[in-house]
């Protein structure tokens, strides 16, 4: 298997909790708090480890609940690369309305990071990046390393590895669609993303595929993998493209889905599985985490007895 290294820059501890109704004025009585740790390529790392393979997972931390971040993780025996910021390390939350079953999710922003922490996180990236290993970049950019920031990573990396897998979001996503400097191994988008790419709603699968083959074709990636929630995902690539249907599950939350599904995916690529395989062990991961509380993630057992069901087709 090839090594992996993930990168979260604005990682995060997860508290989730439930109310009987989420109502405005009065005050509300939560239950007690399921904590995790929190952050794409955090989680990426965590469902790789669960899903019985190994991955690094660099870190950007800071203050105390950097601290509690890193025994979080040292908990889950995941592997860890932690670079000290000047930032502290931020916290985000979720409350389910135990009335509904809907899941509110809030997001706070993490704490602005200086260019010396931006310099000294690529030299410790390079540092850990294994020759011709893959390197998942998942979550958001800290506030001050700027929407450039993904491509300042692909190029150090360039020397090492070309294997880069991309799943961020807000103006770095928009930087990486609209002003591609070189193509990136892999990038994922879910369908809101896609749509607000392209400019008007993806209704159809045919829909995705074609924005995708537009994609590369401007040299944005070679690979393009496109959620589209509750119907299952896309791989489009230079030479292939597939379908795979997600299965039904009961919602328990949806926290970490995505990072699931990344890191599903690139095991089973590390692990030297074709690419439609792949794409069947992510949607199979992101279907078993939304069966989780918190941002639990899932496991294999659940993984394994999902991957009949998701069912593949070429596109």
């Amino acid at each position: 298997m090839q090594d992996i290294l993930t990168i979260t820059l604005n990682p995060a501890i997860d508290l989730s909790t439930s109310v009987a109704q989420v109502v405005a004025g009065p005050k509300l009585y939560c239950e007690a708090p399921r904590i995790d740790p929190g952050g794409g390529g955090v989680n990426v790392a965590r469902a790789i480890c669960k899903l019985g393979g190994t991955a690094k997972a660099l870190i950007a931390v800071g203050g105390v609940s950097g601290e509690r971040l890193l025994q979080l993780l040292e908990a889950e025996n995941v592997p860890v690369h932690a670079v000290a910021v000047s930032g502290e390390t931020r916290e985000s939350f979720a409350v389910t309305d135990s009335s509904t079953g809907e899941q509110f999710r809030f997001s706070i922003p993490g704490q602005t990071l200086t260019p010396q922490d931006g310099d000294r996180l690529i030299a410790e990236i390079t540092a850990a990046a294994a020759p011709d290993g893959y390197v998942v970049l998942s979550g958001g950019v800290s506030p001050g390393l700027g929407d450039a920031y993904p491509d300042r990573i692909r190029a150090a990396l360039a020397p090492h590895t070309q294997k880069l897998v991309v799943d961020t979001s807000k103006g770095a996503l928009m930087r990486l669609i609209t002003q591609p400097l070189a193509p990136l191994h892999i990038l994922r988008l879910d369908q809101r993303e896609a749509e607000q790419a392209a400019g008007h709603p993806l209704d159809t699968m045919d829909d995705s595929i074609a924005f995708a083959r537009t994609l590369i074709a401007r040299g944005v990636a070679r690979t393009i993998v496109t959620g589209r929630a509750a119907e299952g995902s896309i791989l489009v690539s230079t030479d292939a493209c597939y379908i795979c249907r997600a299965p039904q599950v009961p919602v328990v939350s949806k926290i970490g889905a995505g990072d699931a599904f990344v890191g599903a995916l690139t095991l089973s690529l590390a692990r030297g599985h074709p690419q439609d395989v792949a794409l069947q062990w992510g949607v199979a991961a992101a279907s078993a985490t939304m069966a989780t509380a918190g941002t639990g993630l899932c496991d294999l057992p659940s993984v394994e007895a999902l991957l009949p069901r998701c069912h593949l087709e070429r596109g």
